[in-house]
């Protein structure tokens, strides 16, 4: 149970930063995506290794460098946090700071369906009405805007795998992080090199300092919450470290409307409504069920 409730705390610190984050790579919306994203792995792998040398995570980062077969699951890992920063910062640099705060609120529910799946975690029948409301949140969004939220599904898919495949990775949060970190160094220098030698070179980074200082930080500000979800993914059950993530969309969503003034269809307030309610009935199937252990 100790192990359990410093999961939870885990994962809450994590999920309050992550949900400031709108505000943050708002001010790097004249950068494109794919510079943003470059400049975050590098700066990330640089976060991790200073953070990790100063903890004295030296000798584990080596002992998981030997590890040929962790090292394989966390080039996977890797590609999915990739495939969910890339996607998360078009999304705000496209002023879809909502679309991407509902991601948020899917992926939770596709945690849930993930550890049962993979980790055979029990279920209580209310998480598992959750999930079919949240399945109908997705068939109305289809419906009523005309258009699957693709950029809601492709974040919470690809986080919430992340969160499966961190999970069977027995290595702490620093050294994983940096492993998965130095897997997308080599395609990220590779980008840099390539558009410095292109006719229109339009690279930020050195341009302004400013603009430099906040791709800088982009790094560390992402390192220190991943660090902490894949700590909490060690210690918590996947499916309650999934539904602690709400505070993190909720943020989002209140930044995305009352900071950025996002304009929104309607029909998406009944979206959010239906999600909600899917995570009203899985916090309940979760109390319920952990009264009965």
């Amino acid at each position: 149970m100790q192990q359990q409730s410093k999961g939870l705390l885990l994962a809450i610190s994590a999920y309050s930063i992550w949900g400031f984050f709108p505000l943050y790579f708002s001010y790097l919306n004249a950068v494109s995506s794919v510079e943003v994203l470059v400049q975050r792995i590098i700066w990330s792998l640089v976060a991790t290794l200073s953070i990790g040398l100063l903890l004295g995570y030296g000798n584990k980062l080596f002992t998981a460098l030997k590890d040929r077969k962790l090292v394989l699951w966390l080039g996977l890992s890797a590609l999915l946090i990739a495939i969910n920063w890339l996607v998360y910062i078009w999304a705000v640099g496209q002023h879809r700071v909502l679309e991407a705060s509902l991601g948020y609120f899917i992926s939770p529910v596709v945690s849930l369906i993930l550890a049962r799946i993979f980790f055979n975690e029990d279920l209580h029948p209310l998480q598992i009405w959750a999930g079919i409301i949240a399945l109908a949140a997705i068939v109305w969004e289809l419906v009523s805007v005309g258009q699957l939220p693709w950029v809601s599904l492709v974040l919470a898919f690809a986080f919430a795998l992340y969160g499966v495949v961190r999970k069977h990775c027995v290595v702490d949060g620093i050294s994983g992080m940096t492993i998965e970190t130095m897997w997308l160094l080599l395609p990220a220098l590779l980008w840099i090199v390539w558009q410095s030698f292109q006719p229109l070179n339009v690279l930020h980074f050195g341009s302004d300092q400013g603009i430099t200082l906040l791709l800088i930080g982009v790094g560390f500000l992402s390192a220190f919450p991943l660090v902490l979800f894949a700590m909490a993914t060690r210690r918590a059950n996947l499916s309650v470290v999934g539904f602690i993530m709400y505070i993190n969309p909720t943020m989002q969503f209140l930044i995305g409307v009352f900071v950025l003034n996002e304009s929104y269809p309607p029909e998406r307030l009944i979206t959010f409504g239906l999600i909600w309610f899917a995570l009203l009935l899985f916090s309940m199937g979760l109390f319920k069920l952990h009264r009965m252990k």
